[in-house]
């Protein structure tokens, strides 16, 4: 049965930060489609900023499958998925059975197409994927800590400490750039330069002043 995107719409289905009280909820749609934006201007970046060849559209498909597997694994904490290696290597496995899984759901002439993007990464493009993924959650956790949720702010720590040991130029040149706006509120970010409009309206006459 070919049920693949049937399934692929369901990410809207699976929460994240399962453990974390959040303000708001994000769930695995939501990550997929900003962990795409992010590695789709990490690749632009890559190759218009430091000269290096890179493919920012296969950047954000990738991005926006990475997480496909969640939806027949569902999304596994952080502090359990890496509390130990045998965890994780465990959780590895379940991952490439359930990429496997859902490539079967499509028909054979597609599997090729969706094959790198479920189970292969391109090696070049799997870095900044991960970093991606990563800044959609330094993104979160600085979101959760403007709305007064301090629940996050351990991860917001870890997070920027992870993006950091990276070394990634790329990501050291987003985090310079572009985060700082994240801190802003909607109207210093000048979505839209308002002026109270200017009414030109000619005054009636008082009642005393109108000609008999």
């Amino acid at each position: 049965m070919d049920s693949f995107y049937a399934l692929i719409a369901r990410m809207k289905n699976i929460d994240r930060w399962a453990l974390m009280r959040s303000v708001t909820r994000e769930n695995v749609q939501e990550h997929s489609h900003m962990v795409a934006v992010l590695a789709h201007a990490l690749a632009v970046i890559r190759r218009d900023v430091f000269g290096v060849d890179c493919d920012p559209n296969a950047a954000a498909a990738a991005a926006l499958f990475h997480d496909a597997g969640e939806i027949l694994t569902g999304d596994l904490p952080t502090p359990i998925k890496y509390n130990n290696p045998d965890i994780m290597t465990a959780y590895r496995q379940v991952e490439a059975a359930a990429a496997q899984k859902l490539l079967g759901m499509l028909p054979a002439e597609l599997r090729p197409a969706y094959a790198p993007l479920l189970s292969e990464p391109d090696p070049d493009l799997k870095p900044l994927v991960k970093a991606a993924d990563k800044l959609s959650a330094y993104i979160k956790c600085i979101e959760e800590r403007r709305a007064g949720n301090d629940e996050f702010l351990m991860a917001e720590r870890k997070s920027l400490e992870t993006l950091q040991n990276y070394h990634l130029p790329e990501v050291d040149y987003f985090l310079e750039k572009f985060i700082p706006a994240f801190e802003r509120t909607l109207d210093d970010l000048g979505t839209m330069d308002y002026e109270e409009p200017k009414l030109n309206i000619p005054s009636e006459k008082l009642p005393s002043e109108k000609e008999n």
